[in-house]
């Protein structure tokens, strides 16, 4: 896959487009982006007024010389870990001071920590181990602590101890889980001491704030929306035929499928939460569909991004144990994990985004897969709801072994009417443009950061 990145960067060198390309196929979850931000409480529910900025402004230079310490759960491929890295080089770029922390990390050597935080050493970031004296000194004299995820919280009592309530003041808490198991007294019991909260949608604020107050007995603090977004370098990428057509061919050519043939594909950690079991079933079934009503389509082909070979888990064997008693290996194709969705993007046709039970907190490949102009097939729960409008730029089914049969039948709509497929993706990507882009983020997170240096009294 660097093999075909790198002819598409040639092919992008030769129109004068930018080298910067190359970031988004090693840090393909680009520069987080926020649609809105409205505040909660169990009294009001305010909308903010919309905030314009100079053009070609900062709207972050208030950042500048700042001490911005971020705290992370782990260091991993896993959404929260990289979000919390794209915001990380956002505000060193605005010019301020940032220390990275990791609370959890393996006893031995690992290659990808390792990657990591050389990446963010070549980016001026300044990386301590999250037990140290420096990592104390730090916390209490940071204008600002952002901590990522829920789990995060548990590095508060376990390394500030008796410090905690000198630091929770000025603490910005990013949650992005929508799972129960989350929702325990030892990781979320300082969460209404903390300056805010900020969450990647207005169904997971939600479930957050009523969760809190009935299993837990605790108020969220004031609670800030935040939808991801885009960034220039993925956008780039997205909006030039060249790179788009290089790398369509190539990652064709690698999985063995023609360039006329219909690719849908499911890009996300192979677990059973985010649903690849019921795509492989509803995928399967339209194929069937297809041959009962002796149908003239393209060869359908199901592509599942994010598979890992070395693990081999129990639920990836199921998977692939379907797709061989079902005889469709020819039609099914796993692509190990991989930060480099870019090309991905580029060589399908529609995006499958079928997590399941509350949904995606947000799903940020589906407005990744929006910017390529693909139509998304997902479930209507979570933040998927609040990006995809149904009939428009996409399709909506229910989650569950109930949305099994519609995703089939979504599946075949778009197989057997491309014009309304085009349309489809066409819509999505002005949505992209209008909502969810790097330009949208920067205002907002402006005015979340203010607020919470403005109540710690480090404004």
């Amino acid at each position: 896959m660097v093999k075909h990145w790198q002819q598409a960067r040639l092919a992008l060198a030769m129109r004068n487009k930018r080298c910067a390309l190359a970031v988004v196929a090693f840090f393909s979850l680009s520069t987080v982006a926020i649609l809105f931000i409205r505040t909660t409480s169990d009294s009001c529910n305010q909308s903010l007024p919309l905030i314009q900025s100079e053009p070609h402004s900062n709207p972050l230079e208030f950042i500048k010389s700042k001490l911005v310490l971020m705290v992370s759960h782990e260091l991993s491929l896993s959404g929260g870990p990289l979000l919390l890295m794209e915001l990380a080089f956002l505000l060193r770029a605005a010019g301020s001071d940032v220390v990275w922390i990791t609370y959890q990390k393996p006893p031995q050597p690992d290659h990808l920590i390792y990657t990591l935080e050389n990446k963010m050493l070549h980016r001026g970031l300044l990386v301590v181990e999250a037990r140290s004296e420096k990592a104390v000194d730090t916390a209490l004299n940071a204008d600002l602590v952002i901590l990522n995820t829920a789990v995060a919280g548990k590095w508060l009592d376990a390394v500030l101890k008796e410090k905690v309530s000198e630091v929770l003041p000025k603490v910005l808490w990013w949650i992005h889980e929508m799972r129960g198991h989350y929702f325990k007294v030892e990781y979320v019991k300082h969460l209404p001491f903390v300056a805010g909260a900020m969450i990647d949608s207005h169904t997971t604020a939600e479930y957050w704030k009523n969760r809190t107050r009935e299993r837990l007995g605790i108020k969220m603090p004031e609670t800030y929306v935040v939808h991801l977004g885009n960034s220039k370098e993925l956008m780039e990428v997205a909006e030039d035929s060249v790179a788009k057509r290089v790398l369509r061919e190539h990652v064709r050519q690698s999985l063995g499928v023609r360039n006329d043939d219909l690719l849908f594909a499911i890009i996300n950690s192979v677990s059973r939460g985010k649903g690849q079991d019921l795509f492989l079933r509803s995928f399967y079934e339209s194929l069937m569909l297809i041959q009962e009503k002796k149908l003239q389509v393209p060869s359908l082909h199901a592509v599942v991004v994010g598979s890992d070979m070395n693990a081999q888990t129990k639920f990836e064997t199921e998977l692939r144990q379907f797709v061989m008693e079902k005889k469709i290996q020819d039609r099914v194709h796993f692509v190990n994990k991989t930060l480099a969705v870019a090309p991905y993007l580029a060589s399908i046709d529609v995006l499958v985004q079928n997590s399941q039970a509350r949904g995606e907190c947000f799903g940020r490949i589906t407005i990744e897969a929006m910017a390529f102009r693909l139509p998304v097939l997902g479930t209507a729960a979570g933040g998927t709801v609040e990006i995809v409008v149904n009939r428009t730029t996409g399709l909506l089914h229910p989650v569950g072994k109930e949305g099994v049969t519609p995703l089939a039948n979504n599946i075949l709509n778009l197989a057997t009417h491309v014009e309304r497929r085009l349309t489809m993706g066409k819509k999505g990507y002005e949505r992209v443009k209008e909502r969810f882009l790097e330009p949208h983020m920067a205002e907002r997170i402006a005015f979340v950061l203010k607020e919470v240096l403005r109540k710690s009294g480090h404004n």
